[in-house]
């Protein structure tokens, strides 16, 4: 699709999911606070250096483009999720296989208990017949807590909390006192109202909030009848919290990060420069894990700071590791993105993070730290101009990546060790 047609359509400056159509494939899904603003950025002249190259083929492959309008960006983040796992787009990649991202666990129980798990923990914390519903991947890390917050709210639910015995009288949870567990603990809700409140939340989830609406003012209804006057006026709250849902905080953070891809740190000089250094440690092989630090003009930015376990395919090969990081992180446009990226090591892990780069389209600039036989530096790899304008930024960076990783491995070892 060339730019002269997508500007002969109709797009709405509403939230919503757009699809990019080839004939009655679905080659990518996404979501927008704005769809008129969101779909024209495709369309801008440099796309290869904001959405990388793989996103520029998908737009030239596609052929039309599909908007579906939303009440709320919460909804738009939730069909999003939904029409990734119905039509597996072929550009929607990262939302595919990501182990790394949100999922929405509603447990099999009496009283169920609805949990965020990461993909990655999702076989390894869960037996099949103790999961009734999940929902996702959702990719966005702080956007969807966010969004969890507004989901209970709408519908407060169990998590950690014990059910009540029926014997013992017991003091509400916390999340019951601030009024977002409906009272599992205390014997507040029976097992039948509380199903119906898990059945509210799968039809949420499920992107049918008409359903669910038709579903609570029968149920309304129903209450009324029965002079349980102040549950009836409970759902009818529900009910206008779902037909005005405030999810400005979602708003906020899809502009508060934006996905613009460097082809180097003397560009996007209106925001911080930001560095990001990877390091790898292990046991002769064993507890292999990465990290990711962050230096944002010339200051360590310690919240931005991420951990990897590695899998056991490549544990103890460290550009294999490295790698395995790199893709990981790279899959996370939600995440601001970097000027420059430092890896410990020499040549093999430079090639290795600019194979990566390369095949996610990506246009940054990499620095390789060489060390001595005691580990201290002596020597970057790296063009001469960013060598020489970063230098002090690049040691540092790498000497947090180095300790941060050391320390990490440290912990996972130690827990490794208890658990024999």
């Amino acid at each position: 699709m060339i730019a002269n047609e997508f500007k002969k359509l109709k797009i709405p400056d509403n939230s919503g999911v757009y699809l990019f159509m080839k004939g009655t494939r679905v080659l990518y899904v996404g979501k927008a606070t704005s769809l008129k603003d969101r779909v024209r950025s495709y369309f801008s002249n440099g796309i290869v250096e904001a959405r990388g190259q793989l996103i520029q083929k998908m737009v030239q492959e596609a052929d039309a483009i599909d908007v579906v309008e939303t009440d709320s960006v919460l909804e738009a983040l939730i069909m999003e999720a939904n029409l990734i796992k119905k039509f597996q787009p072929r550009y929607n990649t990262k939302e595919k296989d990501d182990k790394s991202f949100n999922y929405v666990v509603i447990t099999n129980e009496d009283f169920p208990r609805i949990l965020v798990v990461r993909g990655s923990d999702l076989e390894s914390q869960f037996y099949s017949r103790d999961i009734k519903y999940v929902f996702g991947p959702f990719p966005y890390g702080s956007l969807f807590k966010d969004a969890m917050k507004i989901v209970r709210k709408l519908f407060p639910f169990r998590d950690k909390c014990t059910p009540y015995d029926g014997e013992s009288e017991r003091k509400p949870c916390f999340n019951n006192q601030i009024g977002l567990c409906p009272g599992v603990c205390s014997g507040k809700v029976s097992k039948v109202e509380y199903g119906r409140r898990i059945n509210h939340i799968k039809l949420f989830f499920e992107g049918k909030k008409k359903s669910l609406i038709n579903v609570l003012e029968q149920e309304m209804k129903d209450l009324a009848k029965k002079k349980k006057f102040e549950k009836a006026g409970e759902i009818k709250k529900t009910i206008f919290g779902l037909q005005h849902i405030q999810d400005v905080s979602l708003i906020k953070e899809e502009f508060k990060k934006p996905k613009v891809e460097i082809q180097g740190p003397s560009l996007n000089k209106d925001r911080a420069h930001r560095i990001e250094a990877y390091d790898v440690a292990h046991m002769q092989g064993t507890n292999t894990v990465g990290v990711m630090t962050v230096v944002e003009n010339s200051w360590v930015k310690k919240s931005d700071y991420r951990k990897f376990n590695i899998s056991d395919e490549v544990s103890g090969n460290d550009t294999g590791s490295l790698e395995e990081i790199l893709r990981r992180r790279l899959k996370h446009d939600e995440w601001p993105n970097p000027h420059l990226i430092v890896v410990d090591g020499a040549q093999a892990q430079v090639n290795t993070a600019q194979k990566a780069l390369d095949e996610y389209g990506y246009k940054i600039a990499v620095a390789g730290v060489v060390k001595d036989d005691k580990h201290k530096p002596k020597g970057i790899i790296a063009d001469e101009d960013v060598r020489t304008k970063y230098e002090k930024e690049i040691l540092l960076a790498n000497a947090e990546a180095h300790r941060f990783a050391i320390s990490f491995h440290r912990k996972k070892s130690l827990f490794s060790f208890r658990k024999r």
